[in-house]
């Protein structure tokens, strides 16, 4: 599968934009264990054009995570357009227009998923940005703003007739934000469109290689993203890629393995921000990590983690933990 001149082979596997969560260390850990492209957390365009210190430091991408794509959100056209050279000075290989968040401080105010209320304002931007940039511009949106809506068959043509390189959809509308269970039904029938020749990656649940084998094999999509399943567990992008490539799981390691790949995580935050600031960023993955279910007892250790305020208290928590 290729996104312009980018070749990313088959099955490719993407890392999903979130916020608070894609920073630039947890991007270089899952592409070490095998995400194929990573995306940049999400870059307001009004704070942007702003110089607001905390979003232009979203902007640092670093070569050993290539390729990498920076993801932009926000509703009116100059501003877009604006943040998109803003971005493309940063030299990210892809720009992605953000028309899918589904969070009320961002969709509530008419951007992200907000836009699929107003589908030709989101052309229209689209079609600007495209023409203001020289690297390639890729879309993430939803399937509709609700039941009544779902929209997405007929917006995707739009969409590449605005002159974008692919099409990320996740297989919710902005109704069901995270919620119920994605419908590739319709990730499927865009796909399967035959007016539709870019790539379409498909997003929503996919938690495990099996289900990520079955949105290749029933829905046809070019590529899959990974969002949700990722936190705490960067190492799921090497079990579904031996998945992908083998047909058959790849073998368990010891429980420390895994251990020892959540504290390289703390430590590259601190590292990154300071001990403080760090420990609260990784406080997330350590809360969402499959690691530890099924662990017995396990709840007061949970909380202990979460508490910690420094990397030696933390670790010395962690030193009493066994899986199971």
């Amino acid at each position: 599968m290729k996104i312009a001149d980018i070749n990313f082979g088959s099955y490719p596997v993407f890392l999903a934009p979130m916020e608070d969560v894609t920073d630039i260390s947890f991007r270089l850990l899952c592409k070490e264990f095998g995400a194929d492209m990573v995306y940049t957390e999400f870059i307001s365009s009004d704070a942007l054009i702003r110089h607001v210190n905390k979003t232009k430091a979203k902007l640092e991408v670093s070569d050993e995570e290539r390729p990498v794509a920076m993801q932009i959100y926000g509703k009116e056209v100059d501003p877009m357009v604006e943040a998109a050279r803003i971005c493309e000075e940063s030299r990210p290989d892809i720009l992605d227009l953000n028309f899918g968040c589904p969070v009320k401080k961002v969709a509530g105010k008419g951007a992200g998923s907000g836009m699929l209320r107003t589908p030709e304002k989101m052309l229209e931007i689209t079609r600007s940005v495209v023409k203001a940039v020289k690297i390639p511009v890729t879309v993430k949106t939803r399937l509709g703003w609700d039941d009544n809506s779902k929209i997405i068959v007929d917006l995707a043509e739009k969409l590449q007739d605005c002159g974008i390189a692919a099409l990320t959809i996740h297989g919710r509308t902005r109704s069901q934000m995270y919620t119920g269970h994605a419908d590739w039904t319709l990730i499927g029938e865009v796909k399967n469109n035959p007016r539709m020749h870019i790539p379409i990656i498909g997003n929503g649940d996919i938690t495990t290689p099996e289900l990520s084998k079955q949105a290749f094999d029933r829905y046809g999509v070019d590529a899959v993203m990974i969002g949700r399943a990722s936190i705490g567990a960067p190492w799921i992008f090497k079990e579904v890629k031996h998945f992908l490539n083998h047909g058959e799981k790849a073998p368990k390691e010891p429980f420390e393995y895994y251990l020892n790949i959540l504290k390289r995580q703390i430590l590259q935050s601190v590292d990154r921000l300071d001990e403080r600031r760090g420990i609260l960023h990784s406080r997330r993955h350590i809360a969402a990590s499959p690691l530890f279910k099924g662990i017995p007892d396990f709840k007061p250790k949970r909380i202990a983690m979460l508490k910690a305020n420094t990397v030696s208290e933390l670790f010395d928590i962690m030193k009493g933990i066994e899986g199971v």
